[in-house]
């Protein structure tokens, strides 16, 4: 998976949990907080990220 597509995905996670968070009913809060960060401070998405934000696909 390239770094471009792991960003892709992990944005199309964080969207879906936000989504949920949005829902019109009670929420376990500290439940969707932890999902998120799950998903948006894996070390493999920080490196790619990195590596977008220098100019680097790998």
């Amino acid at each position: 998976m390239t770094d471009r597509q792991l960003a892709l995905e992990a944005v199309s996670k964080a969207q879906q949990i936000l989504e949920e968070y949005l829902e019109p009913r009670p929420h376990d809060n500290e439940h969707l907080l932890n999902r998120l960060v799950e998903v948006l401070a894996r070390p493999d998405l920080i490196v790619a990220v990195d590596r977008l934000q220098h100019g680097s696909d790998w």
